[in-house]
């Protein structure tokens, strides 16, 4: 068994991240987003988006959510899925600590654009991928 150590650490190193929405057909959506802004362990991920979003709506009409993070090498592909729920964050204090100088070029009106938003994936349980090995774990 992989350590959660091991896969927070492998986590931490990927440059994106796929999520999974729930559409209201019931129907899984999939989306790259760059690398989570904030990561906690193996239990708590912080991304930046549009509050406007598509995915910001279904995310509101249902808090069931996966996240993927992955890496092919020439030989060895590894690979992480998360499954739990999303959060839409709006609280002030969890936009400015996530708020990149960048960011002024997609959120015009700054850190309070009513477009800025922090969707939270906080994992229930996970699956582990590598060198033809899958494993299951509970994230407690």
């Amino acid at each position: 068994m992989n350590s959660l150590d091991n896969i927070a650490s492998f986590i931490k190193k990927q440059k994106t991240a796929n999520l999974a929405s729930i559409d209201k057909n019931g129907f899984p959506n999939q989306k790259a987003m760059l690398k989570p802004r904030k990561i906690e362990g193996v239990k708590e991920f912080y991304f930046s988006t549009n509050t406007s979003s598509m995915r910001v709506a279904q995310y509101r009409d249902n808090p069931k959510a996966s996240i993927y993070f992955f890496h092919k090498g020439l030989i060895k592909y590894e690979g992480v899925m998360l499954i739990g729920n999303m959060e839409v964050l709006e609280e002030a204090a969890i936009k400015e600590e996530l708020w990149q100088i960048g960011d002024k070029i997609f959120y015009p009106k700054g850190v309070t654009d009513p477009d800025y938003c922090v969707l939270k994936f906080t994992a229930q349980e996970g699956r582990y991928y590598c060198d033809l090995k899958t494993e299951s774990f509970a994230i407690k």
